[in-house]
């Protein structure tokens, strides 16, 4: 068959390039003939796949989950665990392989093996890098299209798929005064932002999840020896991993509970057995996430918005668990005397020349204590209800009233079709949410199983309408299946 003209190829514009851009990508490529479907990956970094989480080169940080359940390809689960295999990765990094023999690689290895997947879809033209910031999007006036705005140039699409990374954390106001210090360090995954962290330095850490674990095991690793305190509202560190793994245990999707406090008592009677049966709390974890789109549709949304509110905190301590190497440098360092995790409200903070101080309030106490630090970290996690103001792309379609934030502030509002829904309450025919930012629809969506299947969801949709628009009309898809 001869290639149809691009004018007659259905034009996909997926904005953001880490994983769940790249899985989208790749899924669509996979399933599609490339004279018929045109696919751009609008991504300033050099290489797809990486993103924020996976494009770290700081040896310390490594993936949270064993390779063994990180994969592409939902349906193949030893997709990576293969890759990796025969990557020679293992030989460079023989601390991956831990004493159960799961296996937790370095966070760019992950990365790697991502672009490695779509580079063959890349070299022949199915799949095309636009190495650029995507700034605005632009419905056309017909409803038969957009324009993408880059830093390089306009991209044309019939579809837009948002795909965008996780946000920076907002700073906390009390450590606002603490912006403009030399010490204070607001997006702890630039590079080389610990750099400047002297060895004997005292550091303050706000923030106590997988983030905050990972800052404590890069300064290790940079020879850092002094004083580090971990403060968030709570003081929940980050759980492990268990020795021997299980499989995952309990039945939550039978019937589902309707509320927030049926859940939680359902967890805690299904906790409970798991200990009678001498199985551990990871394997209930660990079918709460495999049920948990199941469990999130039964929720009302304001069961839902008190689930969030009272109880997140402690379902991601629980289910973002930190690699058992970087688990390990917190409790030397915590036997050693050096680290600390407390349950604090910040107050204040100070930048004093030479050192900055912060004052806070311990879980349960009145009295508010103020402690002089050389370097604070801010970790307190991706901003999600900030991502329409953050990303100039977002902010333009939330001002255009295609876009808004969800009713629990977890990312965008999208129907169950992953399609945006607008300030009129209307889905957008020809645009898309994949990954992270569609969570308040499909609850569980930050695990990367759960991403790779959202991927391949949202890619079965885009088929959909190539399949019920006839080739000669791609370019009006937008306007013949709103």
């Amino acid at each position: 068959m001869n290639a149809l003209p691009p004018a007659h190829r259905l034009r996909v514009a997926i904005l953001g390039g880490g994983f769940s851009g790249a899985a989208l990508a790749w899924h669509l490529a996979r399933a599609n003939r490339p004279e018929v479907l045109s696919i751009s990956v609008i991504e300033p970094r050099p290489a797809l796949g990486g993103g924020l989480a996976y494009s770290s080169e700081e040896p310390s940080h490594r993936v949270n989950v064993p390779a063994i359940r990180m994969s592409m390809a939902p349906e193949d689960p030893q997709h990576f665990a293969r890759w990796l295999a025969g990557s020679g990765e293992m030989e460079r990094d023989p601390d991956a392989l831990w004493k159960n023999g799961d296996v937790f690689p370095r966070r760019r290895v992950f990365g790697r093996y991502v672009a490695a997947h779509l580079a063959p879809w890349l070299d022949s033209g199915a799949v095309r890098h636009v190495e650029a910031q995507a700034t605005r999007v632009i419905r056309e006036t017909d409803g038969a299209g957009w324009t993408v705005q880059t830093s390089a140039g306009p991209v044309a699409a019939d579809i837009v798929v948002l795909a965008a990374t996780h946000p920076l954390p907002a700073i906390p106001s009390p450590l606002a005064s603490l912006v403009e210090a030399p010490g204070f360090i607001a997006d702890p995954y630039a590079p080389s932002a610990l750099a400047g962290i002297e060895p004997e330095a005292s550091v303050l850490i706000v923030g106590s999840g997988l983030t905050s674990a990972d800052m404590v095991a890069e300064l290790d690793r940079r020879g850092h020896r002094g004083r580090i305190l971990v403060l968030s509202r709570r003081g929940l560190r980050s759980r492990g991993h268990p020795a021997v793994r299980g499989e995952p245990f309990g039945d939550f999707a039978s019937v589902p509970a309707t509320t927030a406090l049926a859940l939680l008592k359902t967890i805690r009677a299904t906790l409970a057995a798991a200990r009678d049966a001498g199985l551990n709390w990871q394997s209930v974890f660990d079918q709460l996430r495999l049920q948990g789109p199941v469990l999130w549709a039964a929720l009302s949304p304001p069961e839902r918005a008190r689930l969030v509110r009272q109880l997140r905190v402690f379902w991601d301590v629980h289910r973002f668990r930190i690699a058992p190497q970087v688990a390990a440098v917190l409790d030397r360092r915590q036997t050693d005397g050096t680290f600390d995790t407390i349950a604090a409200r910040l107050v204040a903070s100070n930048d004093e020349g030479e050192s900055l101080a912060a004052s806070f309030q311990r879980r349960g106490q009145t009295r508010i204590e103020t402690a002089r630090f050389d370097a604070v970290i801010n970790t307190t996690g991706p901003a999600h209800a900030q991502a329409l103001q953050s990303n100039p792309a977002l902010q333009s379609l939330a001002e255009a009233g295609l876009i808004k934030v969800d009713a629990y502030g977890l990312g965008i509002e999208t129907s169950l079709e992953s399609r945006a829904v607008g300030r009129d309450g209307r889905a957008s025919a020809g645009l898309f949410v994949a990954g992270p930012l569609a969570r308040g629809t499909f609850g569980e969506l930050m695990g990367l199983p759960e991403v790779a299947r959202h991927a391949e969801l949202v890619a079965a949709e885009v088929a959909k309408l190539l399949d019920a628009v006839p080739l000669d009309k791609a370019t009006n898809v937008n306007a013949a299946s709103h």
